[in-house]
């Protein structure tokens, strides 16, 4: 395991993840709207390049859990925690957000925040830009738009009921699914023009009929009709994207227009990790297990603590016939969600593989919700004839269902050597587009069929070079092609300026000081000042007042006509506003305390 000596060494200064905020409302009912509010604010921040921000995920992994910050922090690899909380009392909301320094726990900035409910999408814009000055100021440059969010409906009441059916969508199971295809229609009908619940129908839709939780036809038809009709609302958002391309990708098995849709997705919201997600799901299915390896490697970055990340991760090393690591990531993901049934088939599936029926025996015992234990029992005996165990073990087997998340009787028929009767099984599940057939290129069970004519024609009719993506996502931003904000002349002449400001006015003095208000005294825009700051004095807005205000401090300490004040009332008086800040940003500019220092430089007589 690392040290937390490691962990600092590898945690990203300018990132962030954003706890679920508290639902102070005696209705607990309402955590969807504290949840929705807190998802808002983690997409607005993802739109700024160069800020790292945790998904969803991982950060509603800590709901309701008491976890001093600084381990969050580790295990989050963040520099920062916003949390917060939020009170509805009829048209009034109440928001209280802090910002906290994750590896010690002190706090950058907190704020209240009372408005009317009909307000809650400029307070969230509001918060989020708050939150991204004081990183940036803290952490060094990026470029802040001047709104991160815009209001996608006037309508209340539509808006509540879109966060109620998200609420349930990312439960991901049957009856929740259910629940949100109803609640975002509800909120379609209050108002036709609001195009987000639109494209969350259309996804719930395409995810029930995919893995057989309603029928193919009419799911991938409802969920058709109400992409479309988001689409005419609005075509250029992320879900819109992500919608599009999820239905491209599982409910018509189109890889090269979900390609396109969900790389447009990823890039209006990097830390929509759902979306990079499903690009390494297209590139299992195709075959290029290396690519999907590259993507989910980078949405464990941003999203740990996500179990169907993890299993995803555990499927392309299954797909690669690695076995042992594939189970790890199985397992990392049971941790994380013990009812998380897929990576319980796949371990399942992987002992088979391993010849391990000392394992495969206990695991099953252990996981009772293991889909078809018996089935799984006779698979091993079909293919391992020579080793003797018990199939009655497990005798009490659930019967066989149509919406099976692995396919029992397709991997049974081709080892008892009914490979008739396995086209059949694969045939048909190739022609509904199920969920659980889609890897059929890679899958390992499906080796003896290689060699049979028909299983190439089926990989040459799916996998054709007209149905493939032919780009590649660039994840990465391409730092050279970064334009300067400023001509070199211009630049010296705001530093002029800048130093003038400093030095002649002592605007380091005043310790509510604050990039914004340094770019006005300026007459530059905030992000050309802090672009300003970064390239040519390679310091952050912080450590630059903060170096003027130590200079100004270490003269007032040594000055004899201050002895009757404190070190602490004289740090104030240099523009200090927080006596940890100050101790914290001594002792790393000095490499001792303020007092040690003293001692060495006080005038002798």
């Amino acid at each position: 395991m690392s040290s937390s000596k490691d962990n600092e060494k590898h945690r990203n200064q300018k990132s962030i993840a954003v706890l679920p905020f508290v639902n102070f409302n005696e209705n607990k009912e309402d955590d969807y709207f504290a949840d929705g509010f807190t998802e808002e604010l983690i997409n607005a921040l993802t739109t700024i390049k160069g800020l790292k921000v945790i998904a969803r995920t991982s950060s509603f992994s800590f709901k309701d859990k008491n976890i001093d910050v600084r381990k969050i922090g580790e295990q989050l690899g963040v520099s920062t925690i916003l949390e917060g909380s939020i009170r509805k009392s009829k048209n009034k909301i109440r928001i209280t957000a802090q910002l906290v320094k994750a590896d010690d726990g002190t706090h950058y900035w907190s704020k209240n925040f009372d408005r009317e409910l009909e307000d809650v999408f400029v307070l969230q814009d509001e918060i989020s830009l708050l939150i991204a000055d004081q990183i940036r100021e803290n952490f060094g440059h990026f470029i802040i738009q001047d709104h991160l969010i815009v209001a996608p409906t006037n309508n209340l009441l539509a808006y509540n009921l879109y966060l109620k059916a998200r609420h349930h969508h990312l439960k991901w199971n049957p009856e929740d699914l259910r629940k949100g295809v109803r609640y975002y229609e509800e909120s379609t009908q209050v108002d036709p023009t609001f195009a987000l619940p639109y494209f969350g129908a259309a996804l719930t839709y395409g995810i029930n009929a995919s893995w057989g939780f309603m029928p193919f036809d009419e799911g991938i038809r409802a969920a058709g009709i109400m992409l479309s009709k988001g689409l005419q609302i609005n075509s250029d958002v992320y879900l819109g994207y992500f919608a599009r391309g999820t239905v491209s990708l599982w409910g018509h098995w189109d890889f090269k227009s979900g390609y396109e849709y969900l790389s447009k997705a990823v890039k209006l919201n990097p830390s929509f990790t759902d979306a990079e997600e499903a690009l390494a799901e297209l590139f299992i299915a195709t075959g290029d297990l290396q690519r999907a390896l590259e993507h989910t490697e980078n949405i464990l970055s941003l999203n740990p603590l996500s179990p169907n990340h993890h299993y995803t991760a555990g499927t392309i090393h299954y797909l690669s016939k690695q076995y042992k690591k594939a189970i790890a990531y199985f397992e990392t993901s049971l941790e994380l969600d013990p009812q998380f049934a897929l990576s319980i088939e796949m371990i399942a599936l992987c002992y088979i593989h391993l010849k391990s029926i000392d394992k495969l025996l206990p695991f099953l015992k252990k996981h009772p919700t293991a889909e078809e234990p018996k089935k799984c029992l006779l698979l091993f005996k079909a293919i391992y004839p020579e080793i003797d165990f018990p199939i009655e073990t497990l005798s009490q087997t659930k019967p066989s269902f149509s919406s099976n998340l692995i396919p029992w009787d397709l991997y049974l028929n081709v080892y008892c050597g009914k490979h008739h009767e396995a086209f059949k099984i694969l045939e048909q599940g190739i022609k509904i587009k199920g969920g659980q057939f889609i890897n059929f290129k890679s899958d390992p069970f499906l080796t003896p069929l290689h060699q049979n004519r028909k299983f190439n024609e089926l990989i040459n009719a799916v996998f054709n070079s007209q149905r493939l993506p032919n780009s590649e996502l660039n994840l990465k931003e391409n730092k050279n092609s970064i334009k300067p904000l400023i001509a070199e002349q211009e630049a010296q002449d705001y530093l002029e300026k800048l130093k003038q400001l400093l030095l002649r006015e002592n605007l380091f003095l005043d310790a509510n000081l604050s990039l914004k208000k340094l770019a006005e005294h300026l007459q530059i825009h905030p992000n050309k000042l802090s672009w300003l700051l970064n390239e040519y004095l390679g310091k952050n807005f912080n450590e630059l007042i903060n170096s003027y205000r130590l200079e100004s401090f270490k003269k007032k300490a040594v000055d004899p006509s201050n002895n009757h004040l404190t070190l602490l009332a004289l740090a104030y008086e240099s523009g200090f506003n927080s006596k940890s800040v100050f101790n914290a940003f001594f002792k790393k500019t000095e490499g001792t305390t303020p007092r040690a220092w003293l001692k060495n430089n006080s005038p002798k007589f």
